[in-house]
C-alpha cells in the first residue's frame, strides 16, 4: 500500500509540472513570443573575460 501511495504522489507531481509547462508555454504564445530553450550554450569569452582575476583586499 505505500508504494502505491508514493507512485500516486509522483504522479501528481508530474501532472502539475506538465500543467506548469503547458500554462508557460501558452503564455509564451499569447506574446508573440518565441518560448525560451530549455538550456543556454555555452557563451564565448570576451575581451572583458580574460583580464586578472584576482581582487584587491579591502581596507
Amino acid at each position: 500500500m505505500f508504494e502505491y501511495e508514493i507512485d500516486r504522489m509522483n504522479h501528481a507531481q508530474l501532472v502539475r509540472e506538465a500543467a506548469t509547462r503547458r500554462l508557460s508555454r501558452e503564455a509564451a504564445a499569447s506574446t508573440n513570443r518565441k518560448p525560451r530553450p530549455a538550456h543556454r550554450p555555452p557563451q564565448e569569452p570576451t575581451d572583458d573575460d580574460t583580464g586578472p582575476t584576482h581582487f584587491t583586499r579591502a581596507a
